[in-house]
């Protein structure tokens, strides 16, 4: 099993993720704020797309504790991130900061994106 952290800032902002491979399947816990938990978990398994079977895509699942706004990033990051490694992968998200605006809220999106980059970067995609 391979274990690693992984961050992302912006000055205002820090997120931060650990990632575990477990066999052919990740595992990756995204927090943030001034109260890290976890709020969404997004389930994903890879498959052909519908439109193009040649391609991959992803299902998924996503389960949010009340009053949590994180399935978003959860359901985003775990799609992607099966859709592009071809592993059948679980986020759980816990990111919160009072009073955001809507430009908080696409800075940390933002963040979110860089965190599944630089996961993308590291774990390497099933067959490869």
């Amino acid at each position: 099993m391979a274990y690693w952290n992984v961050s992302a800032s912006n000055g205002k902002f820090e997120i931060s993720a650990e990632v575990l491979e477990m066999g052919d399947d990740c595992l990756v816990a995204v927090w943030g704020g001034t109260r890290p938990h976890i709020g969404a978990v997004g389930m994903a398994q890879v498959r052909p797309s519908l439109r193009d079977p040649k391609k991959s895509s992803a299902t998924s699942s996503v389960f949010t504790f009340v009053g949590h706004k994180e399935d978003g990033a959860a359901k985003m990051m775990a799609e992607e991130l099966s859709r592009q490694l071809k592993r059948n992968t679980v986020v759980a998200a816990g990111i919160h900061w009072d009073n955001l605006s809507d430009e908080d809220i696409a800075a940390i999106s933002r963040l979110c994106q860089d965190i599944l980059g630089k996961i993308l970067e590291k774990v390497p995609p099933l067959g490869h």
